[in-house]
């Protein structure tokens, strides 16, 4: 078969599989306890590398959670540095989301709770302490979370972990010249759930994989060496309308899928999961193009799997209905944003909006139980994955198509391909909080940690003092500036009584100059002398009685 297959593939990497693939532990119920630490683990003979995990080495525990549980979590921090512990895709308040503002010191506990509001589905925890991300979870610090609930415990699915379902979080890792793990180098070794060179034996059955891409940038394209078709189930928020049949899955960094593979009639065969890179152009990372890595534009084999005997109790055929979708109507929503993807190249880091995060400030102010649509529009020629906390989402269309079968359910992570633009709606429910943000960006790691982020508050609606609407109505005039004089012109609908304030920040994020708050009064119009300024384009912040802020982009000549 291999040597069928290499004639078939000729760009195909082989690999020795050698180790039993390691199937990561379960805890279960309603109280957690997760202690991170570093440590260390032999992955090449002889050798020991310095590691990150939960409760153990390398990676941690997977968490089963019920829908409509009260959750208890305490998570200590036995790093000798300060952490976050990010339960990614979930729907929680800001307050226990784990972002960069949920800062966990060296030798204290944080003891998150909240009841679990999502469907059936796949999640993964790690850190999100910002410029530290890429670090962590590189050198192991992951986890799987597993949700679970009676729609989906009454539909005929594999579910008996660790015998037909499976998780995979897929890993490509860098081994410096002293096999120490860099999340600075290029990529040396595929890993699935910390394990080099693996191989999985499974029954002669329907088996799940819970799928998780959590390699720092690479995205995966997922198949298997035979071309076979199988099954994809489920996406980042839970299960699909109903299966859709695959040879292919592409996963980003941070994308979920889950997958159904049909063994029933290969008791006794041997066959590998393979990424098709080759299959991919030079925009993609991954992607062919003469890039450094030694993957890049290559099918590479990264698990063996090994098809053994039915269980006492085999599924042979699953569900054909599994879920319901009902996307909200882009004629329902209350507000549309977009957000823009900028830089690359050297000395001009990848953004958004065209600023660098800055943890101080936020981005955009969201009303609660509002419905709104983004826009995320990429101007690189690298494709970045998108991830926004707090919801799921419907796409809507990416560069105005319909996203295939197998993106028509609930996402929290998209790939936007270079020079392209996607469109997804969603509603902002539950939790609102004008201190806590919860934060968007990119999720190629390095990017993410080198400022390719934003944040957004959620507020309620008479907390924002309909800001919502009014923030639609603020003008900025002329602009491009002429004469360095700018005149903000506020909406009617603006309280008098209302204190406005501005700050004006450059491309990077940064504060240049700081406007006192004053009280609106009778007329709606704020002159800016803007004559220390150097032509270019900068962020102009407007603070509304202290709390909530909106921007406007403006040119200066």
């Amino acid at each position: 078969m291999k040597k069928l297959i290499l004639l078939l593939f000729p760009n195909l990497l082989l690999a020795q599989f050698n180790t039993e693939l390691f199937i990561p532990s379960t805890l279960e119920g309603t109280t957690f306890e997760l202690t991170i630490d570093e440590s260390t683990r032999q992955f090449f003979a002889g050798q020991t590398t310095q590691t990150i995990g939960f409760n153990g080495d390398f990676l941690g525990p997977t968490l089963i959670f019920n829908q409509g549980d009260a959750i208890d979590i305490t998570v200590n921090n036995d790093l000798s540095e300060s952490t976050t512990v990010h339960w990614h895709g979930m729907h929680v308040s800001p307050e226990v989301d784990g972002g960069p503002h949920t800062v966990i010191a060296a030798g204290t506990a944080w003891t998150p709770d909240f009841t679990v509001l999502d469907r059936a589905t796949t999640f993964w925890y790690h850190p999100h302490l910002h410029e530290k991300t890429n670090e962590h979870v590189t050198k192991g610090a992951a986890g799987l979370i597993i949700v679970r609930s009676t729609d989906e415990a009454a539909l005929t699915l594999p579910r008996t972990y660790g015998e037909d379902d499976i998780p995979l979080i897929i890993q490509s890792k860098s081994f410096n010249g002293q096999n120490q793990l860099d999340e600075r180098g290029n990529d040396t070794h595929f890993m699935v759930n910390g394990t080099l060179d693996p191989y999985l034996e499974v029954p002669s059955q329907m088996v799940r994989f819970r799928v998780i891409n959590g390699s720092n940038e690479r995205v995966l394209n997922l198949g298997f060496e035979d071309n076979r078709m199988f099954y994809q189930i489920g996406s980042d928020g839970g299960l699909l309308t109903a299966p859709v049949q695959l040879n292919r899955v592409r996963l980003a960094s941070g994308e979920r899928a889950e997958l159904v593979v049909d063994f029933s009639s290969e008791n006794g065969s041997t066959l590998s999961m393979i990424t098709y890179a080759s299959e991919f152009g030079p925009g993609i990372p991954g992607g062919g193009g003469g890039g450094a890595q030694g993957f890049d534009g290559q099918d590479t084999e990264f698990l063996e799997i090994r098809v053994g005997a039915q269980t006492a109790n085999p599924i042979t055929n699953i569900s054909m209905a599994l879920s319901t979708h009902t996307p909200w109507n882009e004629n329902e929503a209350d507000y549309e944003r977009t957000i823009t993807m900028d830089g690359g190249g050297p000395g001009n880091p990848f953004s958004l909006d065209n600023a660098l995060f800055d943890i101080d400030f936020v981005n955009e102010t969201v009303t609660l139980d509002d419905i709104e649509i983004w826009t995320i529009t990429n101007n690189t020629n690298l494709a970045h994955p998108f991830h926004i906390h707090d919801i799921q989402f419907y796409i809507l269309d990416k560069n105005g198509v319909a996203p295939p079968l197998n993106e028509q359910g609930l996402k929290d992570v998209v790939l936007v391909e270079g020079n392209q633009s996607v469109r997804f709606i969603t509603k902002f429910e539950d939790f609102a909080d004008p201190e806590v943000p919860y934060m968007y960006h990119c999720h190629i790691l390095p990017h993410e940690d080198g400022g390719m982020m934003g944040q957004f508050i959620v507020v309620e609606e008479d907390d924002a003092l309909g800001f919502d609407e009014i923030r639609k109505q603020f003008r900025v005039y002329p602009n491009p500036v002429k004469d360095k004089i700018i005149r903000v012109l506020m909406p009617d609908q603006l309280d008098p009584q209302s204190t406005v304030g501005f700050t004006i920040l450059d491309l990077a994020g940064k504060e240049i100059s700081h406007f006192p708050s004053t009280v609106c009064g009778p007329s709606n119009l704020k002159v800016l002398y803007l004559n220390e300024y150097n032509p270019g384009i900068y962020t102009l912040a407007i603070r509304v009685n202290g709390k909530y802020e909106s921007s406007l982009r403006m040119i200066i000549k």
